[in-house]
């Protein structure tokens, strides 16, 4: 009696601290992108029952902040615990990524079979011309006339032939390099090992069956935007009209299919730590310890970078993060491995980073840096397979909806602007589906149009152009960030600039290209340029005449800079003696001359300046 009676209690505690297991599944409904990484917002609902459960939600991504996993739920039970793990047993799955490769590498192998079934045709035509070109002229009376129109007949064709043979071949030769290319990927894709699953398991309780309903958030790493922009102007007089746009990349391993986006400005992985400032004691230098400055020297020479990324084995690779270090800018390679940057004045280094591979700072000391790109070796077990769409010409990862003809003028996509305490959200009104292939995107934000001041810019020391500046006031309620902006004028595109909106004044000034149609000079007039000596000190005396003149047929406002040297120490004094009415900063030795040119217009600017400083010293002037 004593045992039946125990074993019922245990069979009854048994029911109390039951637990079920259930997949609850879920589908991405919002992604929040950051500068880095994304938060990624799931939603789903699961009947559970009375006691204990546990939620498992499979097949995640494998790149899940485990600190940043938050879950909501609506219901009347209690979780008990959230966990992020790793399912080694349940790999992520490729999708159709070799279906789609192998298609392409019928459809090569299906052109090269009609190219070379032309050759054929080809040889065979050239042999048919060779067997009637005898004509055979003592048995049938043949002209010179007659011979004549044969031998250009014969000629004619034959060159065609040849020439066809050429172009030919050429497409052959393109065709096998695409397929062959196409088979290394597929090669890679089948020998990388598959990323392992995450999950994220949920244990709740509860005294009675009940739906519940839940919403996951969690960040992730490998996605990001750029931000970037598209600068048109009508004319010198007309507003600017300014897109505002997101290059979005992500790499997460899961694609986001339909799902509303936003783009915030806030960067989750920079420290949010406020700095102190420790005591500053001063000693004598031979008693202090100097750090190197972390990114070296400045290189604002360089105003654009390109070049390829590639492999250790000389391949390229898609889908590199390619960022100005430091700043907002960046760009993803394309299919050949190459990118391309325009830098803003204060880069100094570049940082590409891909999955699998050892990240690389580098130092921008010219205009052409290609990089190699080392496999991490803790990392080969880590990579997310990706595909890219080699031959369709189009951005695989975007669907927009409403796209039915192509002469339809394609309409703004509406955005809504979220100002936080810290932070801005570009919140997109329509849904996207974005890839899990490292493709960068390009996603419209904002449109604006905006009232500008233009006026021309030249520093003929450095550039004999001008430049035609569009001056922004009251630019900060755009929440612009620092990045790339291609600039069209005219209808015309004339190249790109970086809007440099990283600087504290009110006026945003944005680069409008060149301007022919003024032109500058800037020489050394030798009569002013004299050396003498007295007493101790020697005195130079150098001048310089800078010519512009307006070719337009309207007048023009122009700012023209030129500058004088600054004493760094009091044995050294510089004196300006001409300035043909420029404005002198003293601080910084920055002549600014401020003009209004009539229309076929010359202005004579003379800059006269004198250093004296001591005969047994020698100063670089020139």
């Amino acid at each position: 009696m004593k045992l039946k009676i125990f074993i019922l209690c245990l069979l009854i505690v048994n029911s109390l601290f039951a637990q079920s297991d259930k997949e609850l599944k879920t589908e991405i409904k919002e992604v929040t992108v950051f500068l880095k990484g994304a938060q990624v917002n799931r939603a789903g609902e699961v009947n559970i029952t009375s006691g204990k459960t546990k939620m498992i939600i499979k097949n995640l991504s494998p790149y899940i902040d485990e600190k940043s996993v938050r879950v909501k739920a609506e219901g009347d039970f209690t979780i008990l615990s959230v966990n992020h793990q790793y399912n080694y047993l349940s790999e992520l799955k490729r999708g159709n990524t070799i279906d789609s490769l192998q298609k392409t590498i019928i459809s090569l192998k299906n052109d090269i079979a009609l190219e070379e079934g032309r050759l054929v045709v080809l040889k065979e035509k050239l042999s048919l011309l060779d067997k009637n070109k005898q004509l055979r002229g003592d048995n049938n009376g043949t002209s010179l006339m007659e011979l004549k129109a044969a031998i250009d007949f014969y000629e004619k064709e034959i060159i065609a032939i040849k020439n066809d043979e050429v172009s030919v071949k050429n497409r052959i030769v393109e065709y096998t390099e695409q397929k062959s290319k196409i088979e290394k990927q597929i090669k890679e894709v089948e020998d990388l090992n598959q990323q392992p699953a995450g999950e994220i398991v949920i244990r709740a309780q509860a005294n009675r069956p009940v739906k519940a309903t839940f919403s996951i958030t969690y960040l992730v790493s490998n996605a990001g935007w750029y931000p970037n922009y598209d600068v048109r102007a009508k004319d010198a007089v007309s507003p600017i009209l300014l897109n505002y746009k997101a290059d979005v990349y992500q790499n997460t391993g899961i694609d986001w299919n339909e799902v509303k986006l936003k783009f915030s400005n806030a960067d989750p992985d920079q420290s949010g730590l406020a700095p102190y400032l420790d005591t500053w004691y001063l000693n004598y230098a031979r008693n202090t310890i100097f750090q190197k400055n972390l990114y070296g020297a400045h290189s604002s020479h360089i105003q654009n970078v390109s070049g390829r990324v590639m492999d250790d084995g000389g391949q390229p690779i898609p889908g590199v993060n390619v960022l100005v270090k430091g700043t907002t800018i960046g760009t993803v390679t394309g299919l050949d491995g190459g990118y391309q940057l325009t830098l803003p004045n204060n880069a100094t280094h570049l940082s590409f980073s891909y999955l699998g591979y050892v990240t690389r700072d580098v130092p921008i000391t010219r205009s052409v840096i290609n990089m190699n790109m080392q496999p991490d070796i803790q990392q080969l077990s880590e990579v997310v397979v990706t595909s890219y769409d080699v031959l369709s010409g189009k951005a695989p990862g975007l669907h927009i909806r409403g796209a039915n003809s192509l002469k339809k003028r394609a309409e703004t996509v509406n955005t809504t602007t979220i100002e936080n305490q810290t932070t801005v959200e570009f919140e997109v009104d329509i849904p996207y589906t974005i890839r899990s292939n490292g493709e960068k995107i390009s996603v419209d934000l904002k449109q604006h149009k905006i009232d500008a001041i233009y006026e021309y810019y030249a520093v003929p020391k450095l550039d004999k152009d001008a430049f035609l500046t569009a001056r922004i006031l009251n630019w900060d309620q755009y929440h612009l960030l620092e990045g790339e902006a291609n600039l069209y004028f005219e209808d015309a595109y004339v190249g790109r600039t970086i809007l440099e909106a990283k600087r504290l004044a009110d006026t945003l000034s944005i680069s409008l290209g060149r301007d022919k149609n003024i032109v500058l000079g800037r020489t050394k007039v030798n009569q002013f340029t004299k050396k003498r000596i007295i007493g101790g000190n020697k005195i130079e005396t150098l001048g310089f005449q800078v010519l512009v003149r307006n070719k337009k047929s309207l007048p023009v406002q122009l700012t023209v800079y030129d500058q004088v040297p600054v004493s760094a120490i009091n044995e050294i004094q510089v004196v300006p003696t001409e300035l043909s009415g420029g404005n002198h900063d003293k601080k910084t030795g920055k002549i600014k001359w401020e003009l209004k040119l009539d229309p076929n217009q010359q202005k004579e600017l003379l800059l006269k300046y004198e250093v004296k400083y001591p005969k047994r010293e020698q100063l670089a002037l020139e």
